[in-house]
């Protein structure tokens, strides 16, 4: 009986990320192999500024590559027109929402623009589409209320609804538990555990809650100033890659509880 074996959504070949002027270039990261796998959660994870963003960056073709490959779903990213791109990834940002004034509903919709016409009239699909985002996400008692008054961590769910009515094979999420207590922190992971595994999407973010990812994540993305490893949380300890993230003279990770703890 033959193993069966995930579909790879996004794919890098020695991918090298950072920025170039005309006089100098400046390497991020290099020698990047990772695979994302569809109905996998993702996370991905470093010290401050050790590059989580320029990496989503530039996956996200918002930033160019320095060097490499990155496929997503079997063609190189290049290939796709904004249009394409736009059914096949979708992006959650940290920056504040500009249109608040959106009622959740409204908001939750903007996810159709890549299938609604030139005048964005939205068909009974995709009416349905968005009613589905709003129920996987737990907000139907929120979908008439406008975004202003919402709270930082129902404002969150709205983006991820919003992420999924645009019905994209990969959806990726910079920091969203930033601003977020400890509840909500683990809610919002939480959720886009269950949402991996219900919608069969590969979902990738971005998160300094590093306990919570080695607990909830199917695979890690660990950024360290030597190397970028993906792997299962578990091998990752085993390894002792969880050691190597932060200076050991305030910070120790304790194998057995999968989970750091300042030194006395």
């Amino acid at each position: 009986m033959t193993e069966h074996k995930p579909h790879i959504i996004l794919k890098t070949n020695n991918l090298s990320i950072g920025y170039k002027s005309k006089t100098s270039t400046s390497v991020i990261a290099d020698h990047i192999n990772i695979e994302l796998k569809q109905g996998e959660l993702i996370g991905l994870v470093g010290a401050n500024g050790i590059g989580k963003s320029t990496l989503l960056r530039t996956l996200t073709t918002i930033q160019q590559s320095l060097a490499g490959q990155v496929h997503l779903n079997g063609r190189s990213l290049d290939s796709y027109s904004a249009l394409d791109l736009a059914k096949t990834m979708s992006l959650v940002l940290t920056e504040q929402l500009m249109s608040k004034n959106l009622s959740v509903f409204e908001l939750v919709a903007l996810g159709r623009q890549p299938y609604t016409n030139w005048v964005g009239n939205l068909s009974e699909e995709d009416i349905n589409i968005i009613d589905r985002s709003i129920e996987l996400t737990n907000i139907t008692d929120l979908k008439h209320r406008k975004c202003f008054e919402l709270s930082d961590g129902q404002l969150q769910k709205v983006m991820i609804a919003r992420a999924l009515a645009q019905d994209t094979n990969l959806i990726i999420l910079d920091e969203p538990t930033t601003h977020l207590d400890m509840y909500h922190k683990a809610y919002i992971l939480k959720l886009l555990q269950k949402l991996a595994k219900d919608t069969n999407k590969t979902i990738l973010f971005s998160s300094h809650e590093i306990d919570l990812a080695i607990q909830l994540c199917d695979t890690m993305v660990v950024m360290t100033k030597d190397q970028v490893i993906s792997d299962a949380p578990c091998n990752l300890i085993t390894k002792g890659v969880f050691d190597t993230l932060f200076p050991k003279d305030l910070i120790g990770f304790d194998e057995k509880t999968g989970s750091f703890r300042v030194k006395k």
